[in-house]
C-alpha cells in the first residue's frame, strides 16, 4: 500500500505562489509515476502535473505551464507542485496521486493511490 498527504495549501492573492508537498509512506515498489490533480466545484478533475519517479521525466498541463513545476525529494519520499503567478481559476483542491505503471509513461490514466487533498484558494 502506499499512503499521501498533501499540505502547503491555503489561501493566497492572485499573482502569488504556493509549494504543495505530498508526504508519501509505504511502499515505493507499489508506485513509479506520481502527479498532482486538481477539481474545483463544478468541474472535472483535471490532471495537472506528473512526474517518473524513476527518471524524474515530468509532464505539466498546458493551463499551468510556465507557471507550476513539479519535483520530488526521492531520499524524502516526497513530492512537491511549486505554483507561481496563481490565477483565482487556480482556485481547487488539489490531490497527490500515485501508481505503478508499467513502461513508466506518467501522464494522465487512471492513478491508484490517492491523498484526502489540500484546498488552494486564490483571490482576486
Amino acid at each position: 500500500q502506499v499512503q499521501l498527504v498533501e499540505s502547503g495549501g491555503g489561501p493566497v492573492q492572485a499573482g502569488g505562489s504556493l509549494r504543495l508537498s505530498c508526504a508519501a509512506s509505504g511502499s515505493t515498489t507499489r508506485r513509479n509515476c506520481m502527479g498532482w490533480f486538481r477539481q474545483a466545484p463544478g468541474k472535472e478533475r483535471e490532471g495537472v502535473a506528473f512526474i517518473n519517479t524513476v527518471n524524474s521525466i515530468s509532464y505539466v498541463a498546458d493551463s499551468v505551464m510556465g507557471r507550476f513545476t513539479i519535483s520530488q525529494d526521492y531520499a524524502k519520499n516526497t513530492l512537491y507542485l511549486q505554483m507561481n503567478s496563481l490565477k483565482p481559476e487556480d482556485t481547487a483542491m488539489y490531490y497527490c496521486a500515485a501508481v505503478l505503471r508499467l513502461g513508466g509513461y506518467c501522464r494522465g490514466g487512471d492513478y491508484k493511490y490517492w491523498g484526502p487533498g489540500t484546498q488552494v484558494t486564490v483571490s482576486s
